[in-house]
């Protein structure tokens, strides 16, 4: 992947998501869940900035996201509402927003933000990327500034331990 420069990188996952479309089979919903954090994992920031930057596959690629979490809380994850802020978004406030639901060890993510949440996330959608696929650390993102948390700081802390992240294969790392 960091062979491709932003605009190759932007245009690849767009290839991907209009194949998908077209009702070809080849979508990011198909790919498994390890590709999927693999393409993740080995994209720049400046990839990652350059793809979140694009309207249609931001939300494309954060709700895919989202759903992936569903198929990987653990069981034993605390009850718990959070919702999300992404910066440069595009609805009020210049922000993107979902909301993550666990509940009996479940989880459903959407973008309606319906219930009082345990904790607020503000974060960029590129640093969001690299966390959710254990590519960054959430505390020390907290501690330098580009997480903030207005709720229930420790738990957000540990959120990224409710949940089991596939890593991509060994050796095509």
């Amino acid at each position: 992947m960091r062979k491709l420069d932003e605009t190759q990188f932007v245009r690849l996952i767009e290839t991907i998501h209009m194949l998908g479309t077209a009702g070809t089979g080849i979508e990011l919903s198909a790919l498994s869940t390890e590709t999927f954090v693999q393409i993740i994992e080995q994209a720049s920031i400046a990839q990652l900035d350059a793809l979140m930057e694009h309207h249609e596959l931001r939300t494309v690629v954060l709700t895919e996201i989202f759903a992936r979490m569903t198929a990987h809380v653990r069981a034993d994850a605390p009850d718990a509402v959070v919702h999300w802020r992404f910066t440069g978004g595009y609805e009020e406030g210049g922000f993107s927003r979902y909301q993550t639901v666990i509940a009996g060890g479940r989880c459903t993510s959407g973008m309606v933000q319906d219930r009082d949440p345990r904790a607020t996330v503000t974060i960029t959608p590129s640093d969001f990327l690299k966390v959710t696929t254990g590519n960054a650390s959430a505390p020390l993102l907290f501690i330098r500034g580009r997480v903030k948390v207005k709720g229930d700081i420790p738990f957000v802390a540990g959120l990224v331990n409710h949940f089991d992240l596939p890593s991509a294969p060994p050796g095509e790392q």
